[in-house]
């Protein structure tokens, strides 16, 4: 399959919509696009209250910018698409990363959805990633000149209607070539800090957010490395693998989160016994709609994770096993695997089990 990489340029400039968020990413896209000849127009989501201060700095960008700024109301999607199972799977002790449920069922689909009103054929993000055309018609992520920035984890689930009219300028560019360009426009963004946090719990306080919605967490017990039972914990929705911090009890020595039980009691584990050989993985999606075949990959647990070898084996049932040559540091069900060869993703899905 030639997959050969490059930036993309365009014989017909055309009408182009760009998401904007009024940060130092989207903003950069903006002029990118203007200074090969698109016809720019911007939209900003606001997804809840929580983004008024978004939509106020794209306007602010738009205008500096010269483009007009289109705001997009998606609270009703937003908290059916994202909020709710946000919540609900973190109650279940869980752990879901909710900018990968948005990104296909809100953001690009109301993006996409305006762009077609407005009569833009393409539509842009600042998103660190490129979208390469291959020999066999079909559309893929894959990594972008900023190793360290790469989003594409995030976008994997996006489909090849989204993924054909995509346009990320921002793959081909070092965050600080980014700011740089900020800073000659003289924009205000240039020099703020990325966000952290998710955008709708700012203070990042989960526990706080969910039960407030009135959802009800599992609770349990702490089950100590040896299965001792250590006491009552808070509730499912404060921990997460891996964790080692603010478990607010006395073990003697250190311990991590080893797993989160279905009965709602926290399985602890000491240093090294957080790690996982073998996963499994439901909710699969791929660029071309086929199954993943079954071979030698390269995986990401998380979002900041490195890409690692393991090898994929389909289960039936919608089902597939993962196998790491070596452990991976606390895979946390309900976080995504995302499959990768030459930079490329092939496909990727929801942890469901790891041990």
């Amino acid at each position: 399959m030639d997959m050969t990489m490059g930036f993309n340029t365009f014989e017909k400039q055309d009408k182009i919509l760009v998401g904007m968020s009024g940060g130092v990413d989207s903003s950069v896209t903006v002029r990118i696009l203007q200074e090969q000849g698109f016809a720019v127009q911007g939209a900003v989501i606001r997804f809840s209250p929580a983004h008024d201060a978004a939509v106020d700095q794209a306007r602010d960008a738009g205008a500096a910018l010269g483009v007009p700024v289109h705001v997009i109301d998606a609270a009703d999607a937003f908290e059916r698409e994202v909020v709710a199972p946000f919540c609900e799977s973190y109650c279940a002790g869980r752990t879901p990363n909710p900018c990968i449920l948005c990104n296909p069922a809100v953001k690009f689909r109301l993006l996409a959805a305006k762009a077609d009103e407005l009569g833009c054929p393409s539509i842009a993000t600042g998103h660190y990633a490129r979208v390469v055309l291959c020999d066999d018609g079909q559309c893929r992520l894959c990594a972008p000149e900023s190793a360290a920035r790469d989003q594409t984890y995030m976008l994997y689930r996006l489909p090849q209607p989204i993924l054909s009219r995509l346009v990320l300028p921002l793959g081909e560019f070092e965050k600080e070539d980014v700011r740089e360009i900020a800073r000659d426009l003289g924009l205000s963004c240039a020099d703020a800090p990325d966000s952290m946090e998710i955008c709708f719990i700012p203070d990042g306080n989960y526990a706080d957010f969910i039960r407030a919605r009135g959802y009800t967490p599992l609770t349990g017990r702490f089950l100590g490395p040896n299965g001792e039972d250590l006491g009552p914990h808070a509730g499912v929705d404060h921990y997460t693998v891996g964790q080692r911090k603010g478990l607010g009890i006395a073990a003697g020595r250190p311990v991590f989160v080893k797993a989160i039980l279905p009965n709602g009691d926290v399985q602890l584990a000491e240093s090294g016994g957080e790690y996982a050989g073998r996963l499994t993985v439901t909710g699969l999606v791929t660029p071309d709609g086929r199954p993943l075949a079954d071979g030698d990959y390269r995986v990401k647990v998380r979002s900041a994770a490195p890409a690692v070898p393991c090898r994929v084996q389909d289960l039936g049932g919608g089902v597939l096993e993962v196998r790491f040559p070596e452990p991976v540091r606390a895979p946390a069900p309900g976080q995504s695997a995302v499959f990768y060869r030459g930079g490329f993703v092939f496909g990727g899905g929801f942890i469901a089990t790891a041990e």
